[in-house]
């Protein structure tokens, strides 16, 4: 399962780096970013909740060694998909600098906590649950329309790449959040898996597939030992590795056997 988790990212990465993403123009598409902590970049830090990154050890391989809202050390997989596209990082949809221009590079609507169900993450509160997401994308549209019109909005939406990252905290901070939960008394753990996949199908055919063509899924990850390896080892008095690190060659090192096997598919 982690191999095939693993094989996926890679398949990603690899895919934008070789320009194999349908495009005319990868570095001018607009990025949009959905799903949990893997993927927020910052919108939780505008939230009153427990679920998030302003402190250390978070962010402590950035320039600044300051916590940027991400749930990492550096990077997170959005930042590194921009990188490849040539284009700057998508900003928090809650951010007050995502205005005028910075609209047209896209939008970052993910928050830490949440899952493909709405019973995920209840610890945390205030977070922003996917259908939450999908209505602040509907808001994104109506203001890039009222700032390059209605037409050029939906070309701009249409080739768009979109990442969505969920499924991880369904289990975490739900199913097995505390012994004999609700969820693990209702369901099996097999039946559970076929429960959440069925409800990630509803999330995408009802409310992205007609958003967008290109659609980059992640089903559940697990990418926390290269997302925040050094972080957490700080958190548990244990020691860090530089190779660790989560940064785009970090990345890379990380998952150069599943490269090799996708440059052989």
């Amino acid at each position: 399962m982690a191999e095939s988790r693993g094989l996926l990212f890679a398949l990603l990465l690899s895919l934008v780096a070789a320009g194999t993403l349908p495009s005319s123009s990868l570095a001018t598409r607009a990025f949009f970013v959905f799903g949990d902590s893997l993927v927020d970049n910052g919108n939780n830090n505008y939230l009153a909740t427990t679920a998030r990154a302003d402190e250390p050890p978070y962010g402590i391989d950035t320039p600044s060694h300051r916590a940027t809202g991400r749930f990492s050390n550096g990077k997170n997989v959005p930042d590194i998909v921009s990188e490849y596209l040539g284009a700057e990082p998508t900003l928090p949809y809650l951010s007050p600098q995502l205005d005028g221009e910075k609209l047209l590079v896209g939008a970052n609507f993910a928050s830490a906590g949440i899952g493909i169900l709405n019973d995920t993450g209840f610890q945390f509160a205030n977070i922003i649950r996917i259908n939450k997401q999908l209505h602040y994308f509907e808001q994104y549209q109506g203001r890039l329309s009222s700032l390059i019109g209605a037409e050029r909005t939906k070309n701009l939406v249409n080739e768009a790449l979109v990442l969505i990252t969920l499924g991880g905290n369904d289990f975490v901070n739900n199913y097995y959040l505390v012994p004999y939960s609700v969820r693990s008394r209702e369901f099996s753990l097999p039946d559970y898996i076929r429960y959440l996949i069925s409800e990630y199908k509803k999330i995408l055919m009802v409310y992205v597939q007609p958003l967008a063509r290109s659609l980059a899924r992640s089903l559940p990850p697990s990418l926390s030992f290269c997302r925040c390896d050094n972080a957490e080892a700080l958190r548990s008095g244990l020691p860090t590795t530089p190779g660790h690190r989560n940064r785009a060659t970090g990345l890379r090192a990380c998952y150069t056997s599943d490269e090799e096997q996708v440059g052989r598919m």
